[in-house]
């Protein structure tokens, strides 16, 4: 069973456990369990661990099913999903630390650089607040982003933005988590007093962005560890928007259908409501198609040794987060033509309406400065934004 049939399946499961992820305010171990048996968040760990290893475009796939059941299973199923990608990434010996004991152990993330980051001897010294951390209740570690000095690139000193794994022991979680979207995702702060991360440990994103050789592609040598980092992640970022927006349009057709206007007419038989959910849909379509396209073409790029270069994973990005800012906007004109009631807090849009908004808050989605690096790129700018 493939992981989109394996997602349609459980989606009725998922769906019946929104209601109590959305009290806890983090996914409760009944849906974690349907993620984590189902191979969800596995689905990109590399296959010598048990992991899935599946092709980018099956895991962008089985996210947007996941987040059509249940916005926020599917955000912590993309995020999550990705963390073992990453991971494989790194050296054997940190690969080992997560895994050796029980390859079932995840890590959660917060990637904003908020934290300190000091070089010492073997090294580097972590402290600081880190917030947005998906999932982290159900972890047993968690990758931070930090600035540590800087590195010359084409001639130019670029700030050393790096990833750093820390174990469970090293940081602890702030339950702050009190918000009016994606409850269920548990993205609560990371509070680290100073603890010390060994080099094996952290991996720069400029080496990412540089596509420079990372020590676990000797170790996992399939093409789902030749991808870039950042179209990847955005990638699971935006399956889950165009995910949680499916199922926030499936839900206002049905609110909608036999809605009865002021006019003593029906809603469906109303010309401009009908137009609204031809663009909502079209938008949705659109972007679900580009996406998918973008994820085929990189693998096979990376199956037959292909570097994708910086260009093209700034139009991928750019693609990605367009599409998502239009389907946001196409969701809130459906959101404003439903009946006046959507507002309260039961009704059956309100939570999918600010879900898909949450979603869309991430920083990784701004379509503005990617579309700043395409543009300067295609017109040869005297000083093009690089692309982590």
């Amino acid at each position: 069973m493939s992981l989109v049939e394996e997602a349609k399946r459980i989606a009725p499961m998922l769906a019946a456990n929104s209601a109590e992820d959305n009290q806890l305010r983090r996914l409760s171990d009944s849906t974690w369990k349907l993620l984590l048996d189902g191979g969800f968040l596995r689905s990109l760990q590399p296959a010598r661990f048990g992991g899935g290893e599946v092709s980018l475009v099956e895991f962008v796939d089985a996210t947007i099913e996941i987040s059509r059941a249940s916005p926020s299973a599917g955000w912590v199923a993309g995020v999550i999903g990705v963390h073992p990608w990453q991971l494989g990434l790194f050296t054997e010996k940190a690969q080992q630390e997560m895994w050796r004991d029980d390859p079932t152990t995840m890590h959660s993330s917060s990637y904003n650089p908020t934290g300190k980051a000091e070089k010492v001897a073997g090294g580097y010294k972590l402290s600081g607040r880190w917030s947005f951390s998906t999932g982290c209740d159900h972890c047993r570690g968690v990758m931070l982003g930090a600035i540590s000095g800087a590195r010359e690139i084409a001639g130019n000193q670029v700030r050393d933005f790096r990833s750093f794994l820390l174990m469970r022991d090293q940081y602890r979680i702030e339950d702050n988590w009190h918000v009016a979207g994606l409850r269920g995702t548990g993205s609560k702060d990371i509070v680290v007093d100073e603890t010390f991360v060994p080099e094996y440990r952290t991996q720069s994103h400029l080496d990412y962005a540089m596509n420079a050789s990372l020590p676990g592609q000797d170790l996992n040598k399939g093409p789902l560890f030749r991808l870039p980092w950042s179209v990847v992640f955005n990638m699971a970022l935006a399956a889950s928007v165009l995910g949680s927006a499916r199922g926030f349009v499936e839900a206002w057709i049905a609110a909608t259908g036999d809605r009865k206007l002021n006019s003593g007419g029906r809603a469906a038989d109303d010309s401009l409501i009908q137009n609204r959910l031809a663009e909502a849909l079209w938008y949705l379509d659109a972007t679900v198609s580009r996406v998918r396209a973008d994820a085929i073409e990189l693998w096979q790029m990376a199956e037959a040794h292909e570097v994708a270069p910086m260009q093209q994973r700034a139009q991928m990005r750019w693609n990605m987060n367009r599409g998502c800012d239009l389907v946001g906007r196409a969701v809130t004109d459906l959101f404003r033509a439903a009946s006046g009631r959507a507002i309260f807090l039961d009704h059956p849009l309100q939570r999918r309406f600010q879900d898909v908004q949450a979603a869309l808050a991430h920083a990784y989605l701004v379509p503005d400065p990617l579309a700043k690096a395409v543009g300067g790129m295609i017109l040869g700018a005297t000083k093009q934004e690089m692309v982590l």
